[in-house]
């Protein structure tokens, strides 16, 4: 029975992170937005929707009983209401105390979640209460009603008809235009869709308001609108009581914000373990079917020529419904990259603020979808490269300005797909990185950095190596020298690559390519010796045929002629210590791209095979330049080429022989 219960509680906490997590991420936008409106009128739609969330708050964190966060809530929703009644003004400073009371309920729910002790909001409580009641009212005024401002006193409930039309449309005006426009000037009771005839559609909408002057001027945007007389006067509905429910004497039309969001109903949270399991399961389907095709393989000259044509168009058949099943569970698994971009605002603001840097948010790609285990571990690496380009990559506004730049610097942050692959880069147009600076301080410390000029990709190395660091002094935006080793070995860890593009004067790009998933893939098996290898196809660039004449050999390193310029190679064999067999002829996988190119050189290709990823993690078994494990339907156990580690090692040799590789 106590088992059940945890279980239970277990699975009702996650379901409160996941949407208190939706409600914070609302919070953020709303306050992001309010900040750029200060000075001005603020956005009502803002300030509605950032009280609904901190309303829902409240409710959800009573629920379970989390208190700090339920109290926190309530003296956000005070302010917000206090705000929107005009009893308070917002201005840069008193802003600020939103921010920190944002800021502390999301601290709260995290620590939470991490099972640490809640930190104390006693302090911010009392300036949110102070804020909340430092009330100025005024009475209205007919100027002010004119304004917009409602007047004191019971509104009104009238039907307002909107019939939408092509000429509509191509001016802009649609049914999702007239609702924002009514939630400016009251509260939408009800709204319904009604067909009429001749096939058209009419959208009704109950409004409860006072500034009903306001709706002749929509008229010609087929607006009609008439009193309710049964309804002269009526209350606007209550707010969502503590539990997310309306009160049933409410109405018994549910409001337009729960209407709004009803779509909700036709998406289910399902716990990511639940989906690794759906994933296993197809890879075990995966495995079978190849086991199925070679051992019809072996019996082919047994069966009819009739026969063994079905078996093959079934087996056929059964490879393309189980792909498609697997990009089908793929897709489940594949959430917007929206996730990692959408904390950046208030860190950028914060750093950029505590650094006396003026400094904008460029977001692109916010749709861009990848595998949630890899939103779940970019999130550290790009925040770092965020604090990175407000640390090192942008000057002052003095700076910017004498080098002929605007004073406030930006950040783009872009997600893009190619392929099996997402791309993010995080760029600045910030004074770029001196790379010979740079280089000069790791021969200084030591570093082993071959001598001339020193190309992106060797000081991506440089930058990379653990310990080093251009800094001589940690700040909160910057670490002391883990940072970018870390960054690099999480992408490279998930199979993926770390580029880098830096002008100085100009700025710096940094440009992470990951896989969209990890758990299944194709990969181009090859022959080493007596070994097998799968090295995954996302990885891979090209596949060459080379002589070994062609290899030529330098300071122990060994380079090919390769499209008008040179490619460094590494032997697997000698890498892994495996006797390759002699032929005329080898094949190198060419993986990585421009400087970063390396030329893989193994006996033999046999071709390209979906194959399911296992992952070693037991440090005990685990090798250097290898990442997993398959099988490819015989029984045998293949090993999955880690090519990261490989090209990492390759890297490391050529920089402490002085070679430039």
């Amino acid at each position: 029975m106590s088992d059940q219960h945890h279980s239970f509680l277990d699975g009702f906490m996650d379901d409160y992170f996941a949407e208190a997590e939706e409600h914070l991420v609302t919070v953020r936008r709303g306050l992001m937005t309010l900040e750029s409106s200060l000075g001005a009128e603020l956005p009502t739609a803002v300030l509605e929707e950032l009280f609904r969330s901190f309303h829902s708050l409240k409710g959800i964190s009573a629920m379970v009983e989390l208190h700090e966060a339920e109290r926190l809530a309530h003296q956000m929703e005070s302010c917000l209401r206090a705000i929107r009644q005009g009893h308070v003004t917002v201005n840069a400073t008193s802003f600020e105390t939103l921010v920190d009371g944002a800021k502390a309920l999301e601290e709260v729910v995290n620590t939470h979640r991490r099972r640490q002790p809640v930190p104390s909001t006693d302090r911010l409580v009392e300036r949110l209460e102070a804020f909340a009641q430092n009330r100025v009212v005024t009475a209205p005024s007919a100027t002010s009603s004119a304004a917009g401002a409602p007047l004191a006193g019971r509104p009104q409930l009238w039907r307002v008809t909107f019939t939408p039309s092509a000429a509509l449309v191509a001016r802009g005006v649609k049914v999702d235009t007239m609702r924002s426009r009514l939630l400016q000037i009251g509260e939408i009771v009800r709204v319904a869709p009604k067909v009429v005839s001749g096939g058209g559609v009419e959208f009704e909408f109950d409004v409860a308001t006072e500034r009903v002057q306001e709706l002749d001027a929509w008229r010609d945007d087929g607006v009609q609108y008439a009193l309710l007389e049964d309804h002269a006067e009526v209350q606007v509905p209550p707010e969502i009581n503590d539990v997310g429910v309306v009160p049933a004497a409410a109405s018994d039309a549910a409001p337009l914000r729960d209407i709004a969001v009803s779509g909700a109903t036709n998406f289910v949270r399902v716990d990511l373990a639940r989906l690794d399991e759906l994933m296993r399961l197809v890879g075990d389907m995966v495995v079978t079917r190849v086991r199925l095709e070679d051992t019809l393989r072996h019996v082919e000259s047994h069966v009819p020529f009739q026969h063994w044509r079905a078996l093959q168009e079934h087996g056929s058949r059964l490879e393309r419904q189980l792909r498609d099943l697997r990009e089908g569970v793929m897709r489940v698994r594949l959430v917007p990259v929206g996730e990692i971009f959408r904390r950046m605002p208030f860190v950028v603001r914060d750093l950029a603020r505590d650094s006396g840097k003026r400094v904008q948010l460029a977001l692109a790609g916010q749709t861009t979808e990848i595998d949630k285990f890899l939103i779940e571990r970019m999130m550290d690496p790009v925040l770092h490269l965020v604090r990175n380009a407000i640390s090192h990559g942008i000057e002052t506004p003095a700076q910017r300005s004498a080098a002929g730049k605007p004073p406030e610097a930006t950040i783009h942050l872009s997600a893009t797909t190619a392929g099996e692959s997402v791309i993010l880069e995080i760029s600045d147009d910030g004074r770029g990185i001196d790379a010979a600076a740079v280089a000069d301080r790791a021969r200084a410390s030591g570093m082993p950095v071959s001598d001339g000029p020193v190309d992106s990709r060797a000081l991506l190395d440089i930058i990379c190596a653990s310990g080093f660091s251009t800094t001589r002094e940690a700040d909160r935006a910057s670490g002391r020298g883990v940072g970018m080793a870390v960054v690099r070995s999480t992408v490279e860890g998930l199979g993926g690559t770390l580029g880098l593009d830096t002008t100085p004067g100009r700025g710096t790009t940094f440009r992470l390519t990951l896989p969209l998933t990890l758990a299944i893939t194709d990969a181009i098996i090859a022959h080493v010796g007596d070994q097998v290898f799968a090295v995954p196809q996302s990885a891979v660039r090209e596949v060459i045929e080379i002589e070994p004449t062609a290899l030529r050999a330098i300071e122990g390193n060994e380079l090919l002629p390769y499209r008008g310029h040179t490619l460094p190679v590494v032997r697997l064999s000698r890498l892994f210590g495996i006797q390759s067999r002699q032929r005329p002829r080898f094949h190198a996988i060419v993986v990585g791209a421009g400087l970063a190119a390396v030329g893989l050189v193994v006996d033999r290709i046999a071709g390209q095979r979906e194959i399911v990823v296992k992952t070693i993690t037991d440090p005990l078994v685990r090798v250097d330049g290898v990442s997993g494990a398959t099988e490819l339907g015989d029984g045998r156990l293949v090993l999955i080429l880690d090519v990261a580690a490989v090209s990492r090692t390759l890297r490391a040799r050529g920089a402490s022989e002085g070679v430039a590789v």
